[in-house]
């Protein structure tokens, strides 16, 4: 939605790089976390090669952590997923999924390890902040648990790697992937981290101080000019190449983790105490009904990121639906991330697709589209 008609409001929040990302060129925005996102800085193909060309920096505020302490928080972090963190080190970031009694996927956080006793979970679109503090009533266990005043920008790009150089130093170098430190620049306090929601090399650093967000923007783009460093938006193009998911499209409360392929992220095993350990290891052990698939959808350049569930078919009859399908100029080729029926997961298999009145093949592909082995998120410097 464009600034002309976006109805700004006190009950919708706005990030402390707001003013910044309007300056710089945001005309839209949409609502993620109760916050304004910015989603438009113009064409969204030329946003995506300036991501994978040089470097792309991104208002992620919307990523609100929950702060979880005391001294059972470790014991409480490992209540929220089915990942064993047991070998997760202080300093140290996973992705992982909250599940609910059923073993629905509530949301699928990076976690971050501060202290021994001291974790965020830096959230997608969801109120796990709300699911935490009611866990935590009847746990027994001794825990805090807050939103801190924590904002995250994402830098992305091949090129962000010199912009950090310039502004923190060459140490910045031995930064691991997944993995984060706490750092200064001229005042601003911040968490940096090798991650982030684009399936580029790059990084995300935590605003610990919003009065100081449209200052760091500023800072960070004004040592960018000469990397050709550009205000962008998150890229559903990249993202979907990458297989990435987007809550509440390729997942949601109905989602298990094995339908998605992430079986690598429950430990249905182990001595671990989750909640919906025994709902999942039911379904791992009577198997899948359905499975998410790449799809190649051919037919003309799709216009843009679709904005409903479209039907999949076989033989006229529904066995499944697109959840995030888009353009890919780099593969030049519709791409899509779908949830079938799994007898319809099998690579090469041909199924209809239904857009808008209209039907077109489409093939069940390989995932992700691009970069299968995360090569170049995770490089060493």
């Amino acid at each position: 939605m464009s600034n002309k008609n976006f109805g700004f409001g006190t009950q919708i929040r706005k990030s402390p790089y707001f003013d910044s990302t309007v300056k710089w060129g945001a005309t839209g925005f949409s609502v993620y976390n109760h916050m304004y996102i910015p989603r438009d800085f113009g064409d969204p193909e030329q946003n995506f090669w300036n991501l994978i060309e040089t470097a792309i920096l991104c208002d992620v505020a919307v990523e609100r952590q929950v702060e979880i302490t005391g001294p059972d928080a470790f014991k409480f972090i490992q209540l929220l997923t089915p990942r064993d963190l047991s070998k997760l080190s202080v300093g140290q970031c996973k992705y992982v999924l909250i599940t609910n009694a059923v073993g629905g996927v509530l949301n699928d956080p990076v976690l971050l390890r501060l202290g021994e006793n001291h974790f965020w979970l830096s959230l997608g679109d969801s109120d796990i902040l709300l699911w935490a503090q009611g866990v935590a009533v009847n746990s027994g266990l001794d825990v805090k648990i807050t939103e801190p005043d924590v904002s995250p920008l994402q830098l992305q790009g091949p090129k962000s790697a010199e912009i950090m150089i310039k502004l923190f130093g060459e140490s910045i170098k031995d930064l691991k992937y997944y993995w984060f430190r706490e750092l200064d620049l001229d005042g601003i306090p911040l968490i940096v981290s090798r991650t982030g929601w684009s399936s580029e090399f790059g990084y995300e650093l935590f605003l610990r101080d919003g009065s100081k967000g449209n200052e760091l923007y500023e800072k960070i783009m004004s040592v960018g000019k000469e990397f050709e460093l550009k205000p962008g938006h998150t890229s559903s193009i990249r993202r979907i190449e990458g297989g990435m998911l987007s809550y509440h499209a390729d997942a949601d409360i109905h989602t298990n983790p094995f339908e998605l392929g992430l079986d690598r992220l429950v430990n249905v095993d182990g001595n671990i105490n989750f909640i919906g350990k025994e709902a999942l290891k039911k379904i791992k052990a009577d198997g899948i009904k359905r499975l998410q698939v790449g799809l190649e959808i051919k037919c003309e350049k799709l216009s843009g990121p679709n904005t409903t569930f479209w039907p999949l078919m076989v033989d006229n009859k529904i066995i499944g639906k697109v959840t995030s399908a888009v353009y890919s100029p780099r593969l030049k080729k519709n791409i899509a991330l779908a949830m079938v029926k799994i007898e319809y997961s099998k690579i090469g298999l041909e199924i209809e697709v239904s857009i808008e009145g209209k039907n077109f093949k489409c093939e069940v592909i390989e995932k992700p589209f691009f970069d299968p082995k995360k090569q170049i998120t995770s490089k060493s410097l």
